[in-house]
């Protein structure tokens, strides 16, 4: 939601973690779609593009030397590697939009998000997404109708594990209701874009109110 009064503000970091399951994706792209100043972070990665995935739009596809050259020159927020293939935040894309007033919308994990912790300090929300009860969670995970009885159950352990680095989080959004779950994360969004701290020309604004040379 853009500022009426035109007062210049930094823009956020938001971070939404949840264990599989728990409707993330669903919220991320309702928020998307609702909220001008939102944009997605983009990875990079070192795996090979998917038929139609696009560069500089679903990743940024680098090799691994670059990639190791990146870690070396701290050019990542966070990082990590699963199943061989490593993916990144590059830091400067996401720079460029918190100077510019942009918000940044992350979909990482609670480790991606301790390290963004130790990157990003204040320009920071996190938001952890839980589902209502732990038989809706099987359920949904049962609803998808794409795994086997297996990788359900190892799904299941991992989000319990997950679920008790809640604490590390600022905010816990219950996913009852999808669009009752997207309207909170907005009034977040709202509450945390209003923060004195982030409002960089409230200085000279009220400076003008106050009749201040």
């Amino acid at each position: 939601m853009s500022d009426p009064l035109n007062i210049k503000r930094r823009g956020l970091m938001l971070v939404l973690s949840s264990p599989s399951g728990a409707g993330k994706s669903t919220i991320s792209r309702e928020l998307l779609s609702r909220e001008a100043d939102l944009t997605m972070s983009v990875s990079a990665t070192t795996r090979s593009p998917r038929p139609g995935e696009v560069e500089g739009k679903d990743y940024y596809f680098i090799s691994k030397k670059t990639f190791e050259k990146m870690v070396t020159e701290d050019e990542f927020l966070e990082h990590a590697t699963v199943f061989e293939n490593s993916y990144g935040t590059p830091r400067a894309p996401v720079d460029a939009a918190l100077a510019a007033g942009q918000d940044v919308l992350f979909d990482v994990d609670w480790q991606g998000t301790q390290q963004l912790r130790g990157r990003a300090g204040a320009d920071l929300v996190r938001v952890f997404i839980l589902p209502p009860s732990k038989n809706e969670l099987e359920r949904r995970l049962r609803g998808r109708a794409q795994d086997p009885e297996e990788v359900i159950k190892k799904r299941m352990d991992k989000a319990a594990s997950e679920m008790e680095h809640y604490d590390e989080y600022d905010y816990i959004v219950v996913n009852v209701d999808v669009q009752d779950s997207v309207a909170e994360v907005q009034a977040i969004l709202t509450a945390e874009r209003l923060k004195k701290d982030r409002r960089e020309g409230l200085y000279d604004f009220v400076g003008v109110l106050c009749g201040r040379d």
